[in-house]
């Protein structure tokens, strides 16, 4: 199956960051953050409210391993560390019809694509008309709670989405927010409970 078997696919869209020097210091190693997107034909476009909205979310897992390849290989063979999730449905589309693309049946298959992850998946949607810009979030992807990967990656569209449109868009991280010096959980937290959980069931 592939993807324009069941959606209908305008475009995708891609950035890439990489960040080397940040307050002035260098980072010991560059930082890379890549956003993917699907601009997709609202099939509902015209329509009075539909209350069904499961034909979008059925297949979505299409959508989530389309993203999470693209954005992987984005990382250039760099392991993802941090990842996130989100869109913008354009004013004659709805905010619904997008969120029903990216619920656990795309975040599943998202996950699969990037190489695993155990944390929820920060999100976020909104309605907004051509060259809107979002804010994708992002977090550690096997603890949401780890405080140094709390950030974000700004994405946008120039031509869109039109108002017949919704995009849905994925970001992941190569690692921490640059400089993060604000305490918390660390990722070596996670790997050691990780250990210890599988020692005592061993």
């Amino acid at each position: 199956m592939q993807l324009s078997d069941f959606y209908h696919v305008r475009r995708f869209h891609s950035v890439v960051q990489e960040i080397v020097e940040v307050d002035g210091r260098l980072l010991e190693t560059p930082l890379l953050k890549a956003a993917v997107g699907v601009v997709l034909r609202d099939p509902y476009f015209g329509q009075p409210f539909v209350e069904d909205l499961s034909p979008l979310t059925d297949h979505s897992a299409l959508i989530g391993l389309e993203l999470g390849r693209r954005a992987t290989e984005l990382l250039g063979g760099r392991p993802v560390e941090g990842y996130g999730k989100g869109g913008l449905a354009g004013m004659g589309s709805a905010q619904e019809h997008l969120v029903a693309c990216v619920t656990t049946v795309f975040g599943d298959a998202f996950r699969e694509a990037i190489g695993g992850g155990k944390a929820w998946i920060s999100s976020a949607t909104k309605q907004a008309g051509p060259g809107a810009s979002l804010d994708i979030p992002l977090a550690y992807k096997d603890e949401v709670y780890v405080r140094s990967h709390y950030d974000s990656m700004g994405f946008m569209i120039p031509e869109g989405p039109l108002p017949d449109e919704f995009v849905v868009c994925v970001a992941v991280s190569s690692g921490p927010r640059p400089h993060h010096r604000v305490g918390g959980m660390t990722i070596n937290d996670v790997d050691t409970s990780k250990r210890s959980s599988s020692d005592s069931n061993s």
